[in-house]
């Protein structure tokens, strides 16, 4: 982990309350896809952390959504202007040998898995959910990575009507390996439709205190103990949270 002082190159509306921001400074620390900073923000108590889309050896690429005053003036500032980050956090992605790789995202969700998609070994699946047509973003990027694309809304306005698990089951999608990020209640129906034997990577989104496990709020109960989602995860495997889904 850093900290350090990033400079704003891109900071664009890209779909309904989603925007994409590019920074340029040190991403030594960066190491991983499903990684998160953790952005100062004048105004208020506590950093905002934002799972880290994409990054190369200059650039870090972020998506977030709108959702409160912290984002709202996240997504005021103009290029060139300087944002104190903490860079480098949790624990990511980890890849595995598989035949059939499948990535699920669910609204802002899906942005960590941008950056896995584009270091995975082989062609993969994505399932993008969304709300409605005007919240789907990303959808030509990853395609522009050769992965097959499959979209579900919550409308109908766009793919499959219904939720990621509908549209796997209409297009009769198998996977012998997954990697998801998205609203615990989507995670929670995939742990429920997918088969047992099939393992897989969580991604948990949770509100944070410090961000690199010192002040322990945002632990939760997993097979192997008590662990924090900042330090210990964000992404957790499929046998170490086994029923922890239905509880969140």
């Amino acid at each position: 982990m850093i900290q350090d002082h990033y400079i704003i190159i891109q900071n664009d509306k890209i779909a309904n309350n989603i925007y994409k921001m590019v920074v340029e400074g040190d991403t030594k620390v960066v190491i991983s896809p499903g990684q998160f900073v953790n952005i100062r923000i004048e105004g208020c108590f506590l950093r905002r952390p934002i799972s880290i889309c994409d990054w190369n050896d200059k650039t870090i690429t972020l998506l977030y959504k709108v959702v409160g005053k912290g984002t709202e003036i996240l997504s005021e500032m103009k290029p060139l202007t300087k944002l104190d980050m903490l860079v480098g956090l949790g624990n990511g992605f980890s890849i595995k040998d598989s035949k059939v790789p499948m990535l699920i995202g669910g609204g802002i969700g899906l942005a960590p898995l941008f950056g896995l998609c584009r270091r995975m070994p082989q062609k993969t699946v994505v399932v993008i959910g969304a709300d409605t047509q005007r919240s789907l973003f990303f959808v030509d990027e990853f395609k522009s990575l050769g992965a097959d694309v499959i979209i579900s809304t919550d409308d109908g306005s766009e793919g499959t009507k219904g939720f990621v698990t509908d549209a796997i089951k209409t297009n009769n999608i198998e996977c012998d390996y997954f990697y998801t990020c998205g609203p615990m209640p989507m995670m929670n129906a995939l742990n429920t439709y997918l088969p047992e034997t099939v393992p897989g990577q969580f991604s948990l989104e949770s509100r944070m205190g410090c961000g690199f496990g010192a002040c322990v709020g945002c632990s939760i109960e997993t097979t192997n103990g008590v662990k924090r989602i900042c330090k210990d995860g964000p992404v957790f495997y499929r046998n170490d949270l086994r029923n922890e889904c239905h509880k969140m």
